[in-house]
């Protein structure tokens, strides 16, 4: 299960957060790819695990939100 978070805006970057539950069925060689294959293709990085007493991760990803700024259209004439 996955969650899409975006916290308030500050000056400077911001920030987009998706919070991941991961069972602990999954192995470790597992977890490791499938968080490699979102860094790679999505743009997230790791921010935080906690691994709790049951064995289930709990993992947050964030990535920057890239703003795009409108610039003004001069024609040409």
């Amino acid at each position: 299960m996955s969650r899409v978070l975006r916290r308030p805006p500050s000056p400077g970057v911001e920030w987009e957060y998706e919070r991941l539950t991961i069972a602990r069925d999954f192995s470790r060689s597992v977890v490791t790819k499938m968080l490699v294959e979102r860094a790679e293709h999505g743009g997230w990085e790791l921010d935080r695990v906690r691994v709790s007493p049951d064995g289930t991760r709990r993992v947050v990803l964030r990535r920057k939100i890239i703003r795009v700024r409108p610039t003004l259209f001069r024609p040409m004439a």
